[in-house]
């Protein structure tokens, strides 16, 4: 992180973004077919901002909900977490965000999602409303390609914000295509390339990337991605491939693959915000690259290993004990249900 001069730092990670109210079904089912729904919250960047404050950093969310019940619950609930939500700004004129979704995986047929953001009060973010002073007095700030699809005032936002300029922080960004989102008309697929192509460290699925460029295999991902200093794809069970530069100014990659954990999943939701934030976490610590992407391995298997969206991450020492595994003994790990309760200073790392 030597290269970005950034201001003053108030806060080691600030994460820009919509955050919703989400609710969730009580039980399995189409939407039509559910009684009821319980209460939480959802949105890429607030999620990755929650798991770096419970992991011990500075972070710092900044958005903009409505003047009603939904917005003082979400402020309330990310505050909770250790987020510093003063930078949030609230809305008179416009909701804040809702949506539902079904029980069922994401990537199942079954699953369902309503959303109800047209018009929220995060859609107005813009180059004029949004407190820069806040987004730049950091380490890292991190974005997502999801902002970029709300508004042409939040694309308008995301182009300025990626600039290049003098002392801004390093810039993350998660591509988080969402075709869905994009209003008709719009070319999606090649604004979050060129948002991309303007970022320091950037993640991106290799499933995403081959919807949105037709684009098969980390080399070809990188070689249509080739200016950010870090660049992570996610590879589902096969787990991640980091390209990064080996120093300021170099022209050429070191290319380091590291294998998925085996986890007894719950659910499978969360858990790409939450490897984004233990690699976020690892980068702010200085470690190699093998260990940023392990710490974001563990960090989404705490995601996947509980109901919901957000959990707390494992002790930091326990999840450096893990990381500093040998590639057998990683291999190997299994994790399920409960293992963030780190075990005694006598006791192995379990192994199976």
């Amino acid at each position: 992180m030597s290269g970005h001069a950034a201001r003053t730092a108030t806060a080691d990670v600030v994460c820009l973004g919509e955050s919703m109210v989400t609710f969730l079904p009580s039980q399995p089912g189409r939407l039509a077919d559910v009684p009821s729904f319980g209460r939480g919250i959802g949105g890429a960047e607030s999620n990755v901002a929650c798991a770096l404050a419970a992991g011990g950093h500075r972070a710092k969310w900044v958005g903009r909900v409505g003047a009603d019940g939904f917005g003082d619950h979400l402020v309330d609930t990310i505050a909770d977490y250790g987020v510093d939500t003063s930078a949030v700004r609230r809305d008179a004129g416009r909701p804040t965000g809702i949506y539902f979704r079904t029980a069922a995986d994401r990537a199942t047929d079954t699953h369902e999602v309503a959303y109800y953001r047209a018009g929220s009060a995060a859609s107005a973010m813009s180059p004029h409303n949004v407190p820069y002073e806040d987004l730049f007095a950091t380490r890292i700030l991190h974005l997502s390609g999801i902002t970029a699809a709300l508004s042409a005032d939040c694309l308008a936002l995301l182009h300025d914000l990626t600039a290049p300029r003098d002392g801004r922080p390093l810039i993350s960004f998660d591509v988080n295509h969402r075709p869905g989102l994009w209003r008709d008309g719009e070319a999606g697929p090649e604004v979050l390339l060129a948002l991309a192509r303007r970022c320091d460290l950037v993640f991106v699925g290799e499933d995403e990337a081959e919807e949105a460029w037709g684009v098969h295999g980390t080399e070809a991902i990188r070689a249509v991605i080739p200016e950010p200093d870090v660049l992570v794809v996610k590879r589902g069970a096969e787990g991640v491939t980091v390209y990064a530069r080996t120093g300021s100014g170099a022209a050429e990659d070191t290319v380091t693959t590291v294998p998925s954990l085996r986890v007894d999943v719950v659910a499978a939701v969360g858990a790409g915000d939450a490897f984004a934030a233990g690699f976020l976490s690892a980068t702010l610590r200085d470690l190699p690259v093998r260990d940023r992407a392990r710490h974001g391995h563990l960090m989404a298997a705490a995601v996947l290993t509980v109901p919901g969206d957000l959990t707390g991450p494992p002790p930091r020492a326990y999840a450096d004990r893990l990381a500093a595994l040998d590639d057998e003994a990683w291999g190997t790990l299994r994790l399920g249900p409960g293992w963030t309760a780190a075990p005694g200073a006598n006791e192995e790392v379990r192994v199976t």
